[in-house]
């Protein structure tokens, strides 16, 4: 996300706490074919949530520190 990137304005929501899972969904080009780890952020894990709801999966995992930085050379 970009500074001026909005993901939603004026949107009711409980309190949320450091810790807790936020999901964001039908956020389109937010998924991993149109990431990048530009200002050195990991990609989010992306989960898919079946029709019920209720029933989901890890489909990519988060990425780490180490998966972003496995392609640099030590200069």
């Amino acid at each position: 996300c970009e500074t001026t990137d909005v993901l939603g304005r004026d949107v009711p929501m409980p309190y949320i706490d450091s810790g807790d899972l936020l999901a964001l969904l039908t956020t389109g080009a937010y998924g991993m074919a149109m990431s990048n780890n530009y200002n050195q952020r990991p990609r989010p894990p992306e989960v898919v949530v079946e029709v019920d709801g209720q029933t989901w999966r890890i489909a990519r995992r988060r990425e780490t520190w180490d998966d972003m930085v496995q392609a640099e050379m030590n200069l």
